[in-house]
């Protein structure tokens, strides 16, 4: 939430603006924690589907043990996923998105799409960047 007036003066009280450009809205920390690189990852592996930690940890390739963890909080805080855990023997836990973290991890899903389609355009600019540079 920010507390710049809204700018409809009829509209709602300045503590319901939510504007992503302000330092204190909520939405920005979202932001934040949503387009940090292991959490983006996260969401769109889950976006495939429900994933125990261990597969999921194989499935986003480079993250570590605790990154993934601290990552997996973070998301459950912000109501993205959920943790569920099952009463079998031996215990497991599986995540799944909620509702908001799946309509999240179809933006995501389009961005990736994008420059998963892109990557010959963006080697060949990294190559040009590289020639000019030195």
């Amino acid at each position: 939430m920010t507390d710049r007036p809204s700018p409809d003066p009829a509209g709602p009280t300045r503590e319901l603006v939510s504007d992503v450009f302000a330092r204190g809205c909520t939405s920005r920390a979202a932001f934040e924690d949503v387009t940090s690189k292991w959490a983006s990852l996260v969401l769109l592996a889950l976006g495939e589907g429900r994933y125990r930690f261990n597969a999921l940890r194989r499935r986003v390739d480079g993250v570590s043990e605790r990154m993934l963890s601290q990552t997996l909080q973070i998301l459950e805080r912000d109501g993205m996923l959920t943790r569920e855990v099952l009463t079998t023997i031996p215990p497991r836990v599986e995540y799944s998105l909620t509702p908001l973290g799946a309509r999240v991890a179809k933006r995501l899903r389009g961005l990736a799409d994008l420059l998963e389609s892109a990557v010959p355009e963006l080697q060949s600019a990294r190559d040009a960047h590289e020639r000019t540079r030195g």
